[in-house]
């Protein structure tokens, strides 16, 4: 049984866990001991697991490490064993530890400073691993490597791709140190573009694409092919296929961490995305990090997911965060008596107990019928894109399931408009969807470096079209120059911001029979009060200080009056 927690426990020892879960909350008696992990977090899952060990939990250590100390130990052996020394004095060296039944800690440490007492604290394997990532470094070949290149070579197949080890071929090592720089900076996403003349990378970190990076321009075609035998795929089918799209896995800190990957050509040469999907660090939980939503928007998504039947649409633009969300949402409904199926392309967050399927847009229309057949009673569609996908949406509502999708619309009342577009009959939409839900993902200031003003100028207050109020109201703004936290850019992180108009039976009615508009709809649940739209949602992340007007208007219109 997998606890989620970054490190494998034997049998007996998750056995004592999930009884001190119990002895926590006596209500998860009730529930299946295979279930019990699935609906617990990981910090109450660690703090089990001190209990246990009679260890205090440390969610946070970074701040309190000795770098000298840091730096001094191996970031292979910290890795291996899942481990970091935190300080020393003169009688004691503290270590935090993810796994505290494993003795290597202890036996480096009282080797290397046998009149030392070693006291373990507990950390969560994620933080571990944040924390050697400061110490453990990829380097990039030197020129002379790159200059010294065969470009008719060709490297070895490579299955396992691990970019943190040190790679004898120059150029494995210099994609290693891109795919592992962008791993770090916790990058969405990599970029490879052929200019004129030159070939450069860059990522998308926090939405905004940041600092070009040269790669010799004799390289091209090597870097591409490379690539490419990444994915088992031959150099040639470059000249067979405008378009390329695959998957390959990387290797970082132990970390399985896939990468999706699209090429297509240019006029010049071709245009690498990877897309990074790294989720070992990160777990989609509803009201937590980043999907912490207000208290009124949680409870309205808590009502419609307790409905048996209908559909929960979850719209915005590419990298809003839409998937992650509806996820999250996958693990509250996730229970063993319920049959849970997706149709994704691709996978990008296994859950356990859910049967993913991967599939290609040309698979979609055969696979539907096999499907349905398969007895599921909650489907996850990756995305609503044509008569296809909406019918098949629209009719497992009717025929009583469960279905959460995402569908690309600016607001949440556009959703009916599109599925009509699609060629969806007004009623039938009317009748099946639950909630439809608009999200954005907003850009978080640096806390370390931000900038306190004591209000906004007259002409932002006009522009964005907000109350006299702000003139007077305390805001932060961005350090353009940034400091070490954020890496020079002033921003630290995304949140993420929603909107939901819940379809009830009264508001389903009156859609059905034309007697009220989506706008209309949206203006009628704005003006209950209760739900608040994306724009009063950003607004309060500024009022709260955690992100700018800047960080606003880029995914939000703040034409429109509060």
């Amino acid at each position: 049984m997998n606890l989620n927690i970054g490190i494998t426990l034997n049998e007996t020892i998750t056995d004592a866990v999930i009884n001190q879960l119990i002895e926590f909350d006596p209500t998860l008696a009730e529930r299946s001991r295979e279930d019990i992990p699935r609906t617990c977090t990981t910090n109450r899952i660690l703090a089990a697991v001190g209990s246990i060990t009679s260890l205090p939990l440390f969610l946070k250590i970074k701040d309190f490490v000795d770098r000298q100390l840091l730096e001094e130990s191996d970031p292979s052996l910290l890795n291996r064993g899942m481990f970091v020394p935190l300080y020393k004095d003169t009688e004691q060296i503290y270590i935090a530890v993810a796994n505290p039944w494993d003795p290597t800690a202890e036996d480096t440490f009282s080797q290397q400073y046998p009149h030392l007492e070693v006291t373990k604290i507990l950390a969560p394997a994620a933080e571990i691993s944040q924390v050697i990532e400061t110490v453990s470094r990829t380097t990039g070949p030197s020129q002379s490597d790159l200059d010294a290149i065969e470009v008719d070579d060709r490297g070895d197949e490579i299955n396992d791709f691990n970019v943190t080890e040190k790679h004898e071929e120059p150029l494995a090592q210099m994609v290693a140190k891109i795919c592992s720089d962008g791993i770090k900076q916790r990058a969405s996403d990599i970029h490879i573009k052929c200019d004129k003349d030159r070939v450069h990378y860059s990522y998308r970190i926090d939405g905004d694409m940041g600092e070009k990076y040269e790669i010799p321009m004799k390289l091209k075609d090597r870097v591409d092919a490379f690539l490419l035998n990444l994915m088992g795929l031959a150099p040639e089918e470059r000249a067979v296929r405008p378009g390329i799209s695959g998957r390959f896995t990387v290797n970082y800190l132990r970390r399985s961490i896939d990468m999706r990957f699209e090429r297509h050509r240019t006029y010049r040469g071709y245009h690498v995305t990877m897309r990074i999907l790294d989720k070992s660090h990160f777990e989609a939980k509803l009201g937590v990090g980043s999907l912490a939503f207000d208290a009124a928007t949680l409870f309205e998504l808590e009502k419609v997911m307790a409905i048996p039947a209908g559909i929960i649409v979850m719209s915005g633009p590419t990298g809003s965060g839409k998937s992650t969300t509806l996820n999250a949402m996958l693990r509250e409904l996730n229970r063993p008596e319920d049959n849970i199926l997706t149709l994704e392309n691709p996978v990008e967050d296994e859950i356990n107990g859910v049967l993913h399927c991967d599939i290609q847009p040309s698979e979609f229309k055969p696979m539907i019928a096999s499907f349905m057949r398969s007895d599921p009673d909650i489907i996850l569609m990756g995305e609503v894109r044509d008569l296809d996908s909406a019918e098949l949406a629209i009719e497992a509502a009717i025929t009583g399931h469960k279905v959460l999708t995402t569908i690309h619309t600016p607001r949440a009342s556009q959703i009916i408009e599109r599925f009509e577009q699609l060629g969806i009959e007004r009623w039938k939409i009317a009748q099946t969807l639950k909630a439809a839900c608009a999200q954005r993902l907003i850009k978080l200031l640096c806390p370390y470096c931000k900038i306190k003003k004591p209000g906004l100028a007259e002409r932002e207050i006009r522009k964005f079209n907000l109350s006299d109020e702000w003139r007077e109201t305390p805001v932060y703004f961005r350090n353009n120059d940034g400091c070490g936290e954020c890496g020079g850019r002033g921003y630290l992180g995304r949140t993420a911001i929603l909107e939901i108009i819940p379809i009830t039976p009264e508001w389903s009615d009156a859609l059905s029979k034309g007697t009220l508009s989506p706008y209309e709809l949206e203006i009628a649940v704005r003006e209950q009060g209760i739900l608040p739209s994306l724009r009063k949602s950003g607004l309060k992340l500024i009022r709260e200080g955690r992100s700018d007007l800047e960080g606003l208007r880029k995914v939000i219109d703040m034409s429109s009056g509060e």
